[in-house]
């Protein structure tokens, strides 16, 4: 049988792309450098409220009731107002990396996805079938190719809009000499640096990503929002152990090292290319927390549903199925709000620590279903802009000079 698509990349995005494309009755073919089977080396968090909503619950290896986040500056005393923490009351999870992995794979099992080894290095997408070259000198011709190769993509092209500000992360799966946050307990964003000089906090800001995962084992990664360019890795290594050590925490054991590096204000692509992407490579990461599996989750039907309309013309070319992909992947209400959040995304790559501590204190001081609809890219656009104009409202006049003012720093 002729392949309709052709998915490249063997992560998350390419195998949540692949599985709902093939559950819309396409013949996909999946073609990965690696294994799309083995392993994937980092973490994905997701709110309870979200994953509920999608009815994947149980893919879940942690979830928490007890989420938090410190705004304080800090202070040696425990009780101290500095340290007192935000309470967020909403559910926090971390997927089990291999049950989501498998959940993916076997629904592309399902669907009769061909799993195949190479790497693209070029197309043709010029006329009805699109034509892929092969590092390795094969030719493959389908229907529509998909690229979700992450965020340096293989075929897909987006405009240069200068310099990309990265969110880096250092983290740390082990045992702690004492438990570096409480029992239970879920930290978004530990704000709080009384670990660092004056002249030290003074530089780009970092904080602290952290949870109990039981047994003795925490997670714990020191953070940069966004900065162009991004904190080095040892910067941020060097910052969440002068944290711990700050606090009287010792690392006795690491089971896994965790280096993060992606973009947060990613132009969007063309959208009339005649490949289509999907993913770090169609800039789905969600410029006001870096999050992007719940979009994943949330957009891949309808993106299938749309391709899949589109292939019901039997003589469709590979330009206009894509546009039909890209359509329904990045609506006019989408692109407005990918818009608002880069544009606050960087007034926020021009704060001070102090003024990124006082805009996240009143970023969650507003309603529950605001903040989160904001986080979690749920709210419609005047939603939105509800949200963005009470959130004005609620920040210090330092932070609004900031928001009206031109960023600081790139």
């Amino acid at each position: 049988m002729a392949r309709d698509v052709l998915v490249l990349g063997g992560g998350p995005a390419a195998l949540c792309i692949a599985a709902a494309l093939a559950g819309e009755g396409l013949a996909v073919a999946l073609l990965a450098p690696d294994d799309p089977r083995a392993p994937w080396p980092n973490t994905y968090g997701i709110w309870g409220d979200e994953v509920d909503a999608l009815g994947l619950g149980h893919l879940l290896e942690h979830r928490w009731s007890h989420t938090v986040s410190y705004f304080g500056a800090g202070d040696p005393d425990p009780e101290a107002a500095a340290n007192r923490p935000t309470a967020h009351g909403r559910d926090y999870g971390l997927f089990d990396r291999a049950a989501l992995q498998r959940h993916w794979l076997e629904a592309c099992g399902r669907g009769g996805v061909e799993l195949l080894q190479g790497l693209a290095s070029g197309c043709d997408a010029s006329g009805a079938l699109s034509a892929v070259e092969l590092a390795d000198g094969r030719r493959l011709e389908v229907r529509l190719v998909v690229d979700a190769t992450g965020h340096q993509p293989v075929l897909v092209k987006r405009p240069d809009r200068g310099p990309v500000a990265g969110q880096s992360a250092y983290g740390i799966i082990g045992r702690f000499s004492a438990p570096p946050v409480q029992a239970d307990q879920f930290v978004l964003m530990d704000y709080r640096a009384d670990h660092l000089s004056e002249a030290e906090r003074a530089e780009p800001p970092t904080f602290l990503y952290a949870m109990d995962l039981g047994g003795g084992r925490f997670f714990v990664e020191e953070t940069s929002l966004a900065l162009a360019p991004p904190v080095p890795f040892e910067l941020l290594q060097q910052r969440l152990h002068r944290r711990l050590a700050h606090r009287g925490v010792v690392v006795l054991e690491v089971e896994h090292e965790e280096f993060c590096l992606f973009p947060m204000n990613l132009p969007l692509p063309d959208l009339q290319q005649p490949v289509l992407g999907f993913g770090g490579a169609a800039s789905m990461v969600h410029p006001a927390s870096g999050y992007m599996v719940g979009a994943l989750l949330r957009r891949a039907p309808a993106v299938a549903v749309a391709v899949a309309a589109a292939m019901a013309d039997a003589d469709a070319p590979s330009a206009l199925l894509a546009r039909a992909g890209w359509g329904a992947l990045w609506p006019p209400a989408l692109r407005s709000k990918h818009s608002l959040y880069q544009f606050g995304l960087g007034k926020l790559m021009g704060f001070s620590e102090a003024e990124l501590r006082q805009f996240f204190a009143s970023f969650f001081s507003l309603s529950g279903p605001q903040w989160y609809g904001f986080l979690a890219n749920t709210l419609t656009v005047p939603e939105l802009l509800a949200a963005m104009l009470r959130l004005f409202s609620l920040c210090p006049w330092a932070v609004r000079a900031g928001l009206l003012l031109p960023p600081r720093r790139p």
